[in-house]
Protein backbone atom coordinates (compact mmCIF):
# COMPACT_ATOMS: atom_id res chain seq x y z
CA UNK A 1 0.00 0.00 0.00
CA UNK A 2 1.20 3.53 -0.73
CA UNK A 3 -0.38 6.41 1.21
CA UNK A 4 0.04 10.08 0.27
CA UNK A 5 -0.58 13.09 2.51
CA UNK A 6 -0.49 16.75 1.33
CA UNK A 7 2.36 17.96 3.51
CA UNK A 8 3.62 21.22 4.98
CA UNK A 9 5.76 21.67 8.11
CA UNK A 10 4.98 18.17 9.36
CA UNK A 11 1.23 18.69 9.16
CA UNK A 12 -1.61 17.74 6.81
CA UNK A 13 -1.81 20.65 4.35
CA UNK A 14 -5.42 21.82 4.18
CA UNK A 15 -5.95 22.69 0.50
CA UNK A 16 -5.36 19.77 -1.86
CA UNK A 17 -5.33 21.85 -5.06
CA UNK A 18 -2.46 24.02 -3.80
CA UNK A 19 -0.29 21.23 -2.42
CA UNK A 20 3.42 21.90 -2.86
CA UNK A 21 4.58 18.54 -1.55
CA UNK A 22 3.26 15.16 -0.53
CA UNK A 23 4.66 12.83 2.08
CA UNK A 24 4.50 9.29 0.78
CA UNK A 25 4.35 6.28 3.07
CA UNK A 26 5.14 2.74 1.95
CA UNK A 27 3.11 0.31 4.04
CA UNK A 28 3.92 -3.39 4.38
CA UNK A 29 2.11 -5.78 6.70
CA UNK A 30 0.18 -2.89 8.26
CA UNK A 31 3.33 -0.96 9.24
CA UNK A 32 5.18 2.00 7.73
CA UNK A 33 8.14 0.55 5.86
CA UNK A 34 9.40 3.75 4.23
CA UNK A 35 8.75 7.47 3.82
CA UNK A 36 9.73 10.14 1.32
CA UNK A 37 8.70 13.59 0.10
CA UNK A 38 7.52 14.09 -3.48
CA UNK A 39 6.95 17.48 -5.09
CA UNK A 40 4.58 17.78 -8.06
CA UNK A 41 5.60 19.87 -11.08
CA UNK A 42 2.25 21.59 -11.28
CA UNK A 43 -0.80 22.33 -9.20
CA UNK A 44 -4.49 21.95 -9.70
CA UNK A 45 -6.77 19.11 -8.81
CA UNK A 46 -6.50 17.12 -12.06
CA UNK A 47 -2.72 17.40 -12.30
CA UNK A 48 -2.28 16.33 -8.69
CA UNK A 49 -4.54 13.30 -9.09
CA UNK A 50 -2.49 12.27 -12.12
CA UNK A 51 0.75 12.86 -10.22
CA UNK A 52 -0.40 10.61 -7.36
CA UNK A 53 -1.62 7.94 -9.76
CA UNK A 54 1.78 7.97 -11.48
CA UNK A 55 3.40 7.34 -8.09
CA UNK A 56 1.09 4.33 -7.60
CA UNK A 57 -0.61 5.91 -4.60
CA UNK A 58 -3.75 4.01 -3.59
CA UNK A 59 -4.79 6.03 -0.51
CA UNK A 60 -4.89 9.80 0.10
CA UNK A 61 -5.29 11.33 3.55
CA UNK A 62 -5.94 15.06 3.25
CA UNK A 63 -7.62 18.13 4.67
CA UNK A 64 -9.92 20.01 2.31
CA UNK A 65 -10.60 18.82 -1.21
CA UNK A 66 -13.14 19.86 -3.83
CA UNK A 67 -15.63 17.73 -5.70
CA UNK A 68 -13.64 17.82 -8.95
CA UNK A 69 -10.53 16.49 -7.24
CA UNK A 70 -12.57 13.85 -5.45
CA UNK A 71 -13.90 12.66 -8.79
CA UNK A 72 -10.43 12.65 -10.39
CA UNK A 73 -9.07 10.59 -7.49
CA UNK A 74 -11.97 8.14 -7.70
CA UNK A 75 -11.36 7.71 -11.45
CA UNK A 76 -7.69 6.99 -10.65
CA UNK A 77 -8.72 4.36 -8.09
CA UNK A 78 -7.32 6.32 -5.13
CA UNK A 79 -9.24 6.00 -1.84
CA UNK A 80 -9.85 9.33 -0.11
CA UNK A 81 -9.91 10.12 3.61
CA UNK A 82 -10.50 13.89 3.86
CA UNK A 83 -11.15 16.48 6.51
CA UNK A 84 -8.06 15.40 8.47
CA UNK A 85 -6.05 17.91 10.50
CA UNK A 86 -2.91 17.67 12.58
CA UNK A 87 0.37 15.89 12.07
CA UNK A 88 0.85 13.85 8.90
CA UNK A 89 2.72 11.00 10.61
CA UNK A 90 0.09 10.80 13.34
CA UNK A 91 -2.70 10.69 10.74
CA UNK A 92 -1.08 7.78 8.91
CA UNK A 93 -0.50 5.88 12.15
CA UNK A 94 -4.15 6.45 13.10
CA UNK A 95 -5.27 5.25 9.66
CA UNK A 96 -3.23 2.07 10.02
CA UNK A 97 -4.67 1.52 13.51
CA UNK A 98 -8.21 2.03 12.22
CA UNK A 99 -8.75 5.13 14.38
CA UNK A 100 -8.36 7.96 11.85
CA UNK A 101 -10.89 10.76 12.38
CA UNK A 102 -11.93 11.88 8.90
CA UNK A 103 -14.99 13.35 7.22
CA UNK A 104 -16.84 11.48 4.49
CA UNK A 105 -18.50 14.83 3.64
CA UNK A 106 -15.32 16.87 3.15
CA UNK A 107 -15.75 19.88 0.86
CA UNK A 108 -13.61 22.64 -0.51
CA UNK A 109 -15.70 25.72 -1.16
CA UNK A 110 -12.99 28.37 -1.38
CA UNK A 111 -14.57 29.67 -4.58
CA UNK A 112 -17.83 30.38 -2.75
CA UNK A 113 -17.09 32.67 0.19
CA UNK A 114 -20.27 33.68 1.97
CA UNK A 115 -18.73 35.19 5.06
CA UNK A 116 -19.23 31.96 6.98
CA UNK A 117 -16.56 30.08 8.80
CA UNK A 118 -16.30 26.58 7.36
CA UNK A 119 -13.88 24.71 9.50
CA UNK A 120 -12.75 21.61 11.21
CA UNK A 121 -12.62 22.11 14.94
CA UNK A 122 -13.42 25.81 14.42
CA UNK A 123 -10.45 26.45 12.14
CA UNK A 124 -11.08 28.47 8.98
CA UNK A 125 -8.88 27.49 6.08
CA UNK A 126 -10.69 29.57 3.46
CA UNK A 127 -13.48 27.01 3.42
CA UNK A 128 -11.09 24.18 2.60
CA UNK A 129 -11.22 21.96 5.64
CA UNK A 130 -13.55 19.16 6.51
CA UNK A 131 -16.98 20.13 7.67
CA UNK A 132 -17.62 17.01 9.68
CA UNK A 133 -17.11 18.93 12.92
CA UNK A 134 -15.10 16.16 14.54
CA UNK A 135 -11.92 16.76 16.46
CA UNK A 136 -9.21 14.18 16.96
CA UNK A 137 -8.08 13.15 20.38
Amino acid sequence: MRIAVPYEDGRVFQHFGHTGSFKLYEVENGKIAGERIAEPDGGGHGALAGFLSGLEVDTLICGGIGAGAQEALAQAGIRLFGGVTGGADEAVRAFLAGTLDYSADVRCSHHEHHGEEHGHCGEDHHGCSGNGGRCGG
